[in-house]
């Protein structure tokens, strides 16, 4: 009878006990696996390595002084007119730095002139025909926009003309070709896999330079001519080497 009543007592209070033992069970947090990360997803990365041809167009303008044998004024005028060309180069790209070359070439027709001051029945004319660069560039990128600047050498072909004010003939002539330095700056933006397109700003340093003229009747005269050049040129670009990827 003992062990009867003590085992009824047991289960009594094992039945008494197991709704507040469910309670607490359902109080608990309940720990789930998290869920796996996503894959990594390949980012686009422009590279700016490989070779380049192009094609360019815009607007020069120049500050042309002449002085008879170098001593007398004949006055100044500014020299301005379109371009267009093309370049070709090769870009090597080293982490978020780019180096590179590139030669230029352009067509110009910029013009300008005035009634000399020495000669006041003389106009003086200058005419840029065209003009090439040699550059070397450093830039810095970030993905498909280029910061950069270049300076190298710079070469002109200019005809000169002195004509009269009464008949507008022409009293003489001469071409010239004439060597300096170039720098300039630009910005570059890829908008496909091998396309870019940029603006560009170079200045470009002509020395002075001695240039005779021949009359019609056998007379030679000297002029030391001085001419710097600024150019503000659009550019566009295909470059042979593909888009990579990397992650």
């Amino acid at each position: 009878m003992k062990n009867l009543l003590l085992v009824t007592g047991s289960i009594v209070a094992l039945a008494a006990a197991t709704p507040a033992f469910s309670a607490d069970l359902a109080a608990q947090p309940v720990y789930t696996k998290a869920p796996p990360a996503p894959p990594a997803v390949a980012t686009a990365i422009y590279d700016w390595s490989g070779f380049y041809i192009g094609a360019n167009g815009g607007w020069g303008s120049s500050h042309s002084s002449w002085d008879l044998a170098g001593l007398t004024s004949e006055g100044s005028h500014d020299v301005s007119g379109g371009t267009i060309g093309g370049q070709i180069g090769y870009r090597s790209q080293m982490g978020q730095t780019v180096f590179g070359i590139e030669g230029q070439g352009n067509w110009a027709d910029l013009t300008g002139s005035n009634i000399s001051i020495a000669f006041p029945a003389d106009i003086n004319r200058t005419k840029t025909n065209g003009f090439g660069l040699i550059t070397g560039l450093i830039g810095f990128t970030s993905n498909n926009v280029l910061l950069y600047a270049k300076g190298g050498a710079a070469v002109t072909s200019n005809t000169y003309h002195v004509t009269s004010t009464l008949t507008g003939a022409q009293l003489a002539n001469t071409d010239s070709t004439r060597w300096g330095a170039t720098v300039g700056a630009g910005v570059e933006v890829g908008f496909a896999p091998n396309w870019s397109v940029g603006v560009e700003y170079d200045h470009l340093f002509m020395p002075d330079g001695n240039v005779n003229f021949t009359t019609g009747t056998g007379t030679v005269t000297t002029d030391r001519i001085r001419q710097d050049f600024d150019l503000v040129t659009a550019r566009l670009n295909y470059k042979f080497s593909p888009v990579i990827l990397k992650y």
